[in-house]
C-alpha cells in the first residue's frame, strides 16, 4: 500500500506550531488561575461562544503516554487566531475541571485550512 500521501504530515508540537507561526498564528489563549480565558497581551475575558475551534491537533509520546498534548487552532468573534495548548494525560497545563468545561462549551468549526 503506498502511503505518499502521509510522508509529508507533521507530526509533532514543534512542527505545528512553526507552520501555524509562519501563518500569522503565534499567540494563546489562556486561561488564568481566575479560569478566565483571555487572549496572550489582552485583559478582554471570552466566553466559549465567542470562540471558535477551527482544528484540532493530538500529540502523544513515543515512549512515554504522560508525553501527550493538545493544540487547538482557535478564532475569536473578531476574526482573531491564536492557539491553545494543553498537555492531557496524567499532567495537564490547567488543573481542575474548569478548562475542561470551556473546552466542551466552545463550537467546534473544522477548517480545511489547517490540514497540513
Amino acid at each position: 500500500m503506498d502511503n505518499s500521501e502521509y510522508t509529508d504530515r507533521m507530526t509533532t508540537l514543534s512542527q505545528v506550531m512553526k507552520t501555524l507561526s509562519e501563518r500569522g498564528i503565534h499567540r494563546e489563549f489562556r486561561m488564568n488561575k481566575d479560569c478566565e480565558m483571555k487572549f496572550e497581551n489582552s485583559e478582554k475575558v471570552y466566553q466559549p461562544s465567542e470562540l471558535t475551534i477551527l482544528k484540532t491537533y493530538r500529540f502523544e509520546g513515543d515512549s512515554n503516554p504522560d508525553d501527550s498534548a493538545v493544540l487547538y487552532v482557535v478564532k475569536d468573534n473578531a476574526g482573531n487566531r491564536g492557539m491553545i495548548i494543553d498537555s492531557y494525560g496524567a499532567d495537564s497545563n490547567y488543573p481542575g475541571e474548569k478548562f475542561d468545561e470551556f473546552l466542551r462549551d466552545i463550537p467546534v468549526q473544522e477548517s480545511d485550512e489547517f490540514n497540513f
